[in-house]
């Protein structure tokens, strides 16, 4: 690989963040989003690090004149997440176990060792990988075109690619990676998802022939496995969090919970009180990440002024740092936080629980998006 492509640069100043969010055009995104070089928003990472929520970014398009039903498309990918966070709630296992059903067809439990080494002669997957490892960054066409070469082609379960595509992400996010896995392997879906070469050249602007995924599509489900991808790794991921140093809490102020999920800078922004990023071992050993994903996690904490940084589980701080309080916002992860909880920023947080399909949560999302008030709770 080159240099990282310019949109590819994930600055992590809140006021270069808000800028980003200005200069979406939701109606080019909605007719273009599929291209690796389409007008994608590049927001995904600052939504899952909790830095602003699609509610926002919903409001600031409003905001701009855009028209709900004119962007409706837009609307939809960001429901979308919306949709795998309500998913989280009810299935919180869900980042290790099949959801509706197993995956069919299971070969293996590993990772083609050639998507590991983006090796697998596919260009557009290839560029993919590589460019994932150097950015934190994966187009998400081209995670279904990776998922769908993992899980249907090569028939391994999703759960080991999925957590080395959540470590290498900046935007790791435990629904919607695992709800998206699932969805391409055929265990959160009706049917598994497919591409051949003439999908990835359309949309990667390649053009590979010969490859062995340019045949029919009705060949590729019964395909035996292709030798390039026989070869399987099981992977050993590990976050090295940064050493344990003391903090200083006013025992007589509440203390506000910030997480991986959580860095909203404006959250309770008012009020006096201790501010602590938690960083908990036994999350980053469940959910590892890489270096560069910590160290963005690291960075995006800056924005929230006074913050202090916790190594440590949650019982200790609550035990060595005794305070006036805990708040916190509500997450399937964290569901051990004890205190006052809030809710996270929805778009349309009238439609809740668990729904069986997007399209179902979709249509009642619908009802409300006409009347879609901004409130103009926009960005500083």
């Amino acid at each position: 690989m080159g240099n990282t492509p310019a949109n590819m640069v994930f600055h992590t100043q809140y006021s270069d963040i808000a800028k980003k969010v200005q200069q979406v055009n939701p109606v080019a995104y909605g007719s273009s989003r599929n291209y690796v070089d389409g007008a994608v928003t590049y927001l995904s990472p600052y939504i899952s690090r909790g830095v602003i929520s699609t509610k926002q970014v919903l409001q600031a398009m409003v905001a701009a004149g855009y028209k709900p039903r004119q962007m409706e498309k837009f609307v939809q990918e960001l429901a979308w997440r919306d949709y795998f966070q309500r998913v989280g709630q009810v299935h919180t296992s869900l980042f290790c176990t099949d959801i509706k059903q197993p995956q069919p067809l299971v070969a293996n439990h590993g990772l083609p060792a050639a998507i590991l080494q983006a090796s697998t002669g596919i260009q557009g997957i290839d560029t993919a990988v590589a460019q994932l490892y150097q950015t934190g960054y994966m187009h998400n066409h081209c995670r279904m075109y990776v998922a769908s070469l993992a899980c249907n082609i090569a028939r391994s379960h999703w759960y080991q690619p999925s957590r080395w595509m959540y470590y290498h992400l900046l935007d790791a996010d435990f629904a919607s990676n695992a709800c998206s896995w699932q969805w391409v392997a055929g265990a959160f879906s009706h049917k598994k998802y497919f591409a051949d070469q003439q999908n990835i050249n359309r949309y990667c602007h390649t053009s590979q022939t010969g490859t062995f995924l340019d045949v029919p599509y009705a060949r590729l489900e019964a395909m035996p496995v292709p030798e390039t991808l026989a070869e399987t790794s099981l992977l050993t991921l590990h976050t090295a969090l940064p050493a344990a140093a003391a903090i200083a809490i006013n025992p007589a102020k509440k203390t506000l919970l910030y997480n991986s999920y959580n860095l909203d800078p404006y959250w309770r922004a008012e009020e006096d009180a201790n501010r602590v990023l938690l960083l908990e071992p036994s999350h980053f050993n469940n959910h590892p990440v890489s270096q560069k994903t910590l160290e963005f996690i690291l960075q995006l904490s800056k924005n929230i002024p006074g913050i202090q940084v916790w190594i440590g589980e949650f019982a200790d701080l609550q035990s060595q740092c005794p305070c006036a309080g805990f708040m916190f916002k509500e997450h399937p992860l964290f569901s051990h936080y004890l205190g006052q909880q809030d809710e996270r920023d929805w778009m349309f947080p009238q439609v809740r629980g668990y729904y069986p399909s997007f399209f179902s949560y979709w249509k009642k999302c619908e009802r409300y998006l006409n009347d879609y008030n901004p409130q103009l709770t926009l960005f500083a």
